[in-house]
């Protein structure tokens, strides 16, 4: 208790929290993906907004305040259950941060591509060979401590990533109005979701995915000067900023790409190469894409620490082997981080089994939405179990409502998050696999994988106390 202490208290006011959440949920991967649903993309954002964005904020917000110590989700979990629960989730945590790294790293080895030689963004050994070199170069980056790694996460945070969303949307805003032909119609019918094309529905799990993380963020709640006003506040702003920044940036690809032809890796690149060449501003390709590379190395540097450090508490209860939870002379869980690395190595050669670098971008993509989701499933479980074992602890800020409102809370967020798991099952269209069989098999081994990796590392760590 006596490092929280010396936290400072009470410092944040709305606007900083406002750039806290933003920073921490915005993020380029996602845009090409849900550009796909066409206008209806205002509808699928407004709905995941409602039934899990705004739900999981503010649970998060509730048992960041209430229990303000390092570890987040196992810290709740032990909490409201057992050790060995927490221990699943937190790995379910950071198994899914590693099935988003080769995602965020693909679009930067496509940018890398587009300076160099474009076609190279659809060669599957380039993607393979270069993602897995950028993310051995972070983690040396993160290797070296703390320190090190906030500078890089600092500095990307707002020139690597809101930067190039405010700019898309300011072009595609630009391009509507001076009367270019626009690839997506405007109207109520095309506002809600086609369900004539079922498979369009899996593009929904990108939508979900892309509104993640505000529990990391919800973890500076109990330095907010009124956290009972000033959250909701925030809450409300950080909402409305991180869904309009999503909405009209996919709408910014969309006008300018038709569907058929549209990436879900190389999407962005593609809208900033049609508006740069129509309003003869070429030379603004290569600063746009340092631009991203520096906000795509800040992403992951921001997340690969995170989970890790979680780990590590979780390595204090006795869950993980000794020597994996030892730090090198850097402060830093340097074997944690090859582990991460390992795991990491194997999912990227899905780029090298696929048939294109589309099929292995969504695959990942794909598998990191479905573990996360199964991960959000038992976060709302824990915050719903936490007001009923826990009830005399004091809580800084509290879901509106009582009990109605964390009952509300929690059953729309796992609804929604059942709902996504399923369509997450079906291949979407445009993009080809080899087989159904293919896709859905390395889904549901993904899964398998990913579930049973906590029971391996608990294995291994008994039998190397035995030995």
């Amino acid at each position: 208790m006596e490092n929280f202490k010396a936290i400072p208290k009470k410092v944040l006011g709305v606007f900083s929290l406002v750039m806290i959440n933003v920073i921490a949920v915005d993020s380029l991967r996602a845009l090409p993906a849900t550009a796909h649903l066409g206008f209806s993309i205002v509808f699928y954002y407004l709905a995941a907004g409602l039934m899990f964005f705004i739900p999981s904020a503010l649970i998060a917000a509730e048992l960041a305040t209430t229990w303000p110590k390092t570890g987040g989700i196992y810290v709740w979990a032990k909490a409201a259950f057992n050790k060995e629960t927490a221990f699943l989730l937190v790995s379910l945590q950071w198994i899914y941060n590693v099935c988003w790294y080769p995602t965020i790293l693909s679009l930067m080895a496509a940018i890398l591509a587009y300076c160099i030689k474009p076609e190279l963004a659809h060669h599957t050994t380039y993607m393979f060979f270069t993602i897995t070199g950028l993310f051995w170069l972070i983690l040396g980056i993160n290797s070296l401590g703390l320190k090190c790694s906030s500078y890089l996460t600092s500095f990307s945070a707002v020139i690597g990533t809101l930067v190039p969303i405010g700019f898309v949307i300011v072009l595609g805003t630009i391009w509507l109005i001076s009367g270019h032909h626009s690839e997506i119609h405007f109207s109520v019918k095309t506002f809600f979701p086609d369900l004539s094309h079922i498979n369009t529905l899996a593009f929904f799990t990108s939508v979900l995915f892309s509104l993640m993380g505000m529990e990391m963020s919800a973890i500076h709640a109990q330095e907010v000067k009124n956290p009972q006003s000033d959250y909701p506040k925030a809450l409300l702003i950080s909402a409305l900023l991180i869904l309009g920044s999503f909405i009209f940036a996919s709408l910014a690809i969309a006008v300018v790409i038709p569907v058929k032809n549209l990436s879900v890796v190389t999407g962005l690149l593609e809208a900033y190469r049609l508006f740069f060449v129509s309003f003869h501003m070429q030379w603004m390709m290569p600063v746009l894409a340092i631009l991203m590379i520096v906000g795509g190395a800040g992403g992951v540097g921001a997340w690969m620490l995170g989970p890790v450090k979680a780990l590590l508490v979780a390595g204090q209860d006795g869950l993980i082997p000794k020597p994996l939870a030892k730090l090198n002379p850097f402060q830093a869980p340097f074997r944690l981080l090859l582990l991460q690395g390992l795991v990491f190595m194997i999912l990227t050669s899905a780029f090298i089994f696929m048939p294109s670098v589309n099929a292995g971008f969504w695959l990942l993509s794909d598998l990191a939405s479905q573990i996360s989701l199964i991960f959000y499933c038992g976060f709302f479980i824990v915050a719903i179990r936490l007001r009923y074992s826990h009830p005399e602890i004091k809580r800084p800020f509290k879901v509106p409502l009582g009990k109605y409102g964390i009952w509300l809370c929690g059953i729309s967020g796992m609804a929604c998050c059942l709902f996504t798991l399923s369509v997450g099952f079906l291949p979407p269209p445009g993009i080809s696999f080899g087989s159904l069989m293919r896709f859905e098999s390395f889904l549901v081994l993904g899964i398998i994988f990913a579930c049973s990796l906590p029971f391996f590392i608990s294995k291994s760590r008994v039998i190397s106390h035995g030995l």
